[in-house]
């Protein structure tokens, strides 16, 4: 009984390995466009949160952000969508590369 139970939990440790392998050879895999449009989306989250803590409020545009606490990212290679509902609310931010852009 004991073997069995040693097989069983032997197997399912086999099984985690192989499941945690196959999730890091995706992300891995991952494009690097995708990579970099995260990158940017969490370097404006991040201005926004700073800004929120430092002020009391979100800003209301992207370009406060990059004018106040130096947001900077490519902006030929991106667009960032930034919809500020009220100041205290997160705003909404989507970040697209310009070249995947369904027109």
């Amino acid at each position: 009984m004991r073997r069995i139970r040693k097989e069983i939990a032997a197997g399912v440790v086999f099984v985690a390995l192989i499941v945690g392998f196959l999730a890091m050879v995706g992300t891995i895999t991952n494009s690097s466009g995708e990579q970099e449009i995260n990158l940017v989306q969490d370097a404006v989250r991040n201005a926004a949160l700073t800004c929120y803590a430092a002020e009391g409020s979100y800003p209301e545009s992207l370009e406060y952000l990059q004018e106040h606490y130096h947001l900077a990212y490519n902006q030929e290679r991106f667009v960032v969508e930034y919809d500020a509902f009220a100041s205290n609310l997160m705003p909404t931010i989507n970040v697209l590369e310009r070249g995947n852009i369904d027109e």
